[in-house]
């Protein structure tokens, strides 16, 4: 980095990454914690029923991603939904049962689980 021009390359390119990341193609994110403590909660497995269970429904509006700690190691395996122009969703406790039913429920059919909703604890 030596001109003005090539910061202007970089904003430029940091720039474009942020529209990218503003979900503004309507696509649902999925987002499981997997740190530490989420993987030895039961977070690869519900993880893994996740993607299955979008690849089967052939749900091609919705990305399952990692993150690392969510910050509330207690309530692992936690799961947050986050579907454009609504508030996120987190789920809590959730297992590969709970997990399907998230997809089927509040993914396919607009219906938020609440029995699996963190204010539920």
């Amino acid at each position: 980095m030596k001109t003005i021009a090539d910061i202007m390359a970089i904003r430029d390119k940091m720039q474009s990454q942020i529209i990218v990341r503003d979900n503004s193609d309507g696509e649902i994110r999925v987002v499981v914690g997997m740190a530490t403590c989420g993987i030895s909660a039961g977070a690869r497995p519900v993880f893994n029923a996740l993607v299955d269970e979008v690849s089967t429904r052939q749900l091609k509006n919705v990305k399952i991603t990692r993150a690392g700690c969510l910050g509330m190691c207690k309530l692992e395996p936690i799961v947050e939904v986050f579907i454009p122009g609504q508030e996120k969703v987190t789920y809590v406790h959730v297992d590969a049962e709970k997990a399907k039913q998230i997809v089927a429920n509040h993914i396919v059919n607009g219906n938020v689980v609440t029995e699996y909703l963190i204010t539920n604890v």
